[in-house]
């Protein structure tokens, strides 16, 4: 991946419905070599989908919520379990104390008091520790170049 192709996942990153004609004069090349740049960054899974991004307040989920999980035995086969609980956006394997982090949104504390009984359920699980978010200063995409070479 070269620096063109990380300027053209930022500038997607930006707003992913630019046409190939934008993209191209920002990075200076022709509207099809800009096209075809960008199927190639989805075929190899670069780009893995592109997506609208919703405000979660004006959709019920205003209440944000971290969540980790203590487990009595290895969560790795658990993934199923999590990802049915549809209010849980993220889960991930960690190291330390707890076996597993999940990101929550709901509407209210009832329905993530509601989150965590269905977590409760899941086997293995043997406790969890909520931290509710009152205030988001920013969220941020994975920069592409963040990791370029000057």
């Amino acid at each position: 991946m070269d620096h063109i192709d990380r300027v053209l996942l930022e500038l997607l990153q930006q707003d992913a419905t630019q046409s190939y004609a934008v993209l191209s004069r920002a990075v200076g090349l022709s509207a099809g070599a800009a096209h075809e740049r960008v199927r190639k960054l989805r075929s190899r899974g670069v780009i893995r989908r592109t997506v609208a991004e919703v405000d979660p307040a004006t959709v019920g989920g205003g209440v944000l919520a971290y969540v980790t999980v203590d487990s009595t035995a290895w969560m790795g086969d658990s993934s199923e379990g999590f990802a049915a609980i549809p209010e849980i956006l993220e889960a991930h394997i960690t190291a330390g104390s707890a076996s597993v982090l999940v990101k929550v949104r709901t509407a209210t504390t009832e329905q993530l008091q509601d989150v965590l009984r269905r977590i409760y359920a899941i086997d293995g699980v043997s406790g969890t520790q909520a931290t509710v978010v009152l205030e988001t200063f920013f969220e941020r995409a994975v920069s592409p170049r963040a990791t370029e070479q000057p």
